[in-house]
């Protein structure tokens, strides 16, 4: 089970890189990864964030990440078979 487990989340981090190389470009340069998941301090930074599409690239990385997994998972079951 903890094979398993390993697979999975080896298979995510991948999404999350491929994600990352796919979304995180932002006029043309890689954003860092602090200023894509650190949280909003204020109500105006939170506004920026979601005018300068942070929130948008930050969700579509977290989905990649989740495709990923969903992929390990999809390998790892047909390789029990």
């Amino acid at each position: 089970m903890k094979k398993y487990i390993t697979f999975i989340l080896i298979f995510a981090i991948i999404g999350l890189l491929f994600g990352y190389l796919i979304f995180g470009k932002f006029a043309g340069e890689y954003i860092s990864l602090n200023t894509i998941f650190s949280s909003s301090a204020n109500a105006i930074e939170q506004f920026g964030r979601n005018i300068s599409g942070l929130n948008s690239i930050k969700q579509n990385i977290l989905i990649s990440g989740g495709v990923g997994a969903i992929l390990g998972f999809i390998i790892v079951f047909i390789r029990r078979k």
